[in-house]
């Protein structure tokens, strides 16, 4: 396996696969009025057909050699990344190798704003890619060859770096169920196809095979099969961003519910913490009144009162990691890093 493109046809190859001059190949991506428009669909069908993106980013090799640009591609908006606080710990992971060998980091969304990689795949030496693209840009990057390192999600022919969530998830919950619970809810986060805050009887979960958090749903579940509990659809609940306002209110709204729940698993730190805030607005102590855990490690589950019971996952090492393989100084091989649960305050020891 390896991350580096396919070796790539040459201008000159594919002119002569057609049977036209490398300047018409050439006019047909660069200089669309030089043809006409039945030429030079006819050229790009075969062009594409025979996996050539174009003559532009091979010149551009040529001339210069590496280009030393890195695209970071995130699966969800800039705005929310950028304040996401396990997003930033793995940028920083990537910027921490690619300071020294003076690599520039190019960060892009993979779904929303950007409609297409609109030449970036011509200037950028390959993609680390942080969670699953839309299946559109995917394809738009195996077209276009470029090295890739997938982070949270895998990928077929390309190096993969993972937690294991649904064991990690167990491990958290099993936890939690030694304390005896009587009633358990789960808060979970962008489970669902449906972009809307409700429980599992009115949604449909994503594939788990790339979908971490339905992963981590599974690994809750299974650790409720083994300790004979059963927690119904009506009382997991898809939360679909990673925001204050939508876990406050949900975990309001659950917390008021008769009987009202002694232990909420979170599918992230914030929903931990913002859980924490709206037990503590209806005069409900955390851990007496009602046990928490979050899943994320971010510091302030650590700071917090009371501090969050996490799985502490491994998310500057992820960043790090997919740097160093990309620069070669680290092998390249799927990778599955370990993820410890944190026992601390919301869900201490039993008794």
């Amino acid at each position: 396996m390896s991350i580096r493109r396919a070796k790539r046809l040459t201008l000159k190859e594919v002119a002569l696969k057609i049977g036209v001059s490398t300047a018409t190949v050439s006019n047909a991506f660069n200089r669309p009025s030089q043809l006409s428009q039945e030429l030079r669909e006819e050229i790009l069908q075969s062009c594409k057909e025979m996996g050539y993106a174009g003559p532009h980013a091979e010149s551009r090799q040529l001339r210069t050699g590496k280009t030393k640009v890195i695209g970071v591609m995130l699966s969800h908006q800039l705005s929310y990344s950028f304040s996401d606080p396990v997003a930033n710990m793995v940028l920083q992971g990537i910027s921490q190798v690619f300071e020294k060998p003076e690599y520039n980091i190019l960060v892009v969304p993979s779904r929303r704003e950007l409609k297409s990689l609109s030449g970036l795949e011509s200037f950028v030496e390959g993609f680390i890619i942080y969670g699953p693209p839309s299946q559109d840009r995917l394809r738009e990057l195996i077209y276009h060859r470029k090295a890739i390192i997938a982070i949270d999600f895998t990928l077929e022919n390309a190096v993969s770096i993972n937690i294991n969530n649904q064991k990690a998830a167990r491990e958290c919950a099993e936890f939690a169920f030694s304390h005896h619970p009587e009633h358990t809810v789960i808060l979970g986060l962008r489970m669902a196809q449906e972009n809307r805050t409700a429980n599992l009887e009115n949604l449909t979960l994503y594939d788990p095979a790339n979908n971490i958090m339905v992963q981590r749903l599974l690994g809750f579940q299974e650790a409720a099969l083994a300790s004979n509990k059963v927690i119904s659809k009506s009382h997991i609940w898809n939360i679909p961003d990673n925001t204050h306002f939508l876990a406050y209110e949900t975990a309001k709204y659950v917390l008021q519910q008769t009987p009202r729940p002694n232990v909420l698993l979170c599918m992230s730190d914030r929903i931990a913490l913002s859980a924490i805030q709206a037990a503590h607005d209806l005069g409900l102590k955390v851990p007496n009144d009602v046990m928490i855990t979050g899943y994320d490690g971010i510091d302030e589950a650590r700071t917090s009162t009371p501090s969050v019971t996490t799985i502490e996952q491994p998310s500057l090492e992820k960043g790090r990691a997919a740097a160093e393989i990309f620069l070669g100084d680290r092998e390249e091989e799927n990778l599955t890093l370990h993820a410890p649960l944190v026992i601390r305050d919301s869900c201490p020891n039993p008794n």
